[in-house]
């Protein structure tokens, strides 16, 4: 008698730890930007734009991942990420001038992470499940965010405690734990282990389709995907790169200790996790579009209140409000993108959205460090992003939301 344990839940628990990892990764530079700039010759200007350079690489790293996925396969893909993350991670622990981090915990390390950042979970979301697909979207931007936000308290205690360094090469250790679960219990999709995909109508087994030839050449031709990509690139500038990269140094000046405005970190972590679970919820309810209008308006109210945080309870209350949409908006992105250009299509879209996402982050974490370092303060930086992210909000809702028959999709 086949057992009715859909094996998908196992495939998501393992994707989505490997993000948390590579998120966690990628937004070191925010933990570790005190301890860096300690270093001779190392500014803020100079370690932002290593940490930018990550971001761009990150993001960038999306398409070609989504690509790979369709020809190689999820598996292979993943190995490869963590196996190149973690030999970054080695190399930028002992590379003594700044091109050398630049090199390495910027460019190597973007494109390792990067290969499981945006595409893994709307791949897994979209191959294994018809029903609960936002759910699982929620699940993988959940783990996005805490690996982005939770890791960032651990490493700042790290490298107070030891040197950023030593933390560098615990996460790469990480890295390579995490190849064995995944050789051992990753399949590509549901015909693998002689299932569909949860909730699919009954039917063959078979493999999923591969994505459309010429989809982004038609995709790009649309103000649909134009739409997503501008309000995601808001949602990175304002997220990853503003918040993710600054936060505690903005805080330290604010009289606040970094093991402090690390905790506050921890705080916006958890309760991003409960954000984006219940956006990946709501997303299979309700519009995304106005799911995406609300929680950019929020975020941005937040930017506006950020500089005028001066003690615990206000930062504290900052950190709860942030943290509830800090990734809130990739379940009603990946869903829009799905309906707008086919769910088998979403690993490609999605990744070309995100490398504008990752984009608008490199930018933010620059321009905040080059603010810092020639006003004096990053109150200019905070307030100009809250309103932007109030735009994005608006602009949001101009987003169609199915996908046009194929003849009009030629057309168009």
């Amino acid at each position: 008698m086949r057992s009715r344990f859909f094996y998908g839940w196992v495939v998501v628990a393992v994707a989505a730890t490997v993000v948390l990892v590579t998120a966690g990764v990628r937004a070191a530079p925010g933990a570790f930007l005190l301890s860096m700039t300690d270093e001779p010759g190392w500014s803020t200007a100079s370690v932002s734009f290593a940490a930018a350079a990550g971001l761009v690489l990150y993001g960038l790293a999306g398409p070609l991942s989504g690509s790979l996925m369709g020809r190689l396969g999820v598996k292979r893909v993943v190995v490869a990420s963590l196996v190149v993350t973690g030999v970054a991670l080695l190399v930028s622990s002992v590379v003594t001038e700044i091109w050398q981090l630049t090199l390495s915990f910027g460019l190597l390390a973007g494109i390792g992470t990067g290969l499981v950042a945006s595409v893994l979970g709307p791949t897994v979301a979209a191959r294994w499940f018809v029903h609960n697909r936002g759910l699982v979207n929620g699940i993988f931007g959940a783990s996005s965010s805490a690996g982005q936000l939770v890791f960032i308290p651990v490493l700042t205690v790290l490298a107070i405690a030891f040197d950023w360094r030593v933390a560098a090469i615990v996460l790469a250790v990480l890295a390579f734990i995490l190849v064995a679960p995944v050789l051992l219990l990753v399949r590509n999709d549901p015909s693998e282990v002689g299932q569909r995909p949860l909730g699919a109508p009954a039917g063959p087994v078979r493999p999923p389709p591969p994505p459309d030839k010429g989809v982004m050449r038609r995709a790009t031709r649309t103000s649909d995907f134009w739409f997503l990509a501008g309000t995601f690139f808001v949602c990175g500038a304002t997220s990853n790169g503003l918040v993710g990269q600054h936060f505690i140094p903005h805080a330290v000046e604010h009289g606040f200790t970094q093991s402090a405005a690390a905790s506050a970190l921890a705080v916006m972590g958890v309760f991003n996790f409960i954000g984006t679970i219940a956006s990946g919820w709501l997303t299979d309810r309700y519009d995304p579009r106005k799911l995406l209008l609300m929680y950019y308006g929020f975020r941005g109210l937040s930017l506006l209140f950020l500089p005028f945080v001066h003690d615990t309870m206000t930062i504290g209350v900052f950190a709860i409000l942030f943290g509830l949409d800090y990734i809130a908006t990739v379940p009603p992105t990946v869903a829009l993108a799905a309906d707008r250009f086919g769910a088998h299509n979403v690993g490609v879209v999605y990744g070309w959205i995100f490398a504008a996402h990752m984009l608008g982050a490199a930018i933010a974490a620059w321009v905040a460090g080059v603010v810092r370092e020639n006003v004096g303060d990053y109150a200019i930086a905070f307030v100009a992003a809250g309103w932007i992210a109030i735009v994005a909000g608006f602009a949001a809702l101009m987003i169609r939301r199915r996908e046009p028959a194929p003849a009009a999709l030629q057309a168009a």
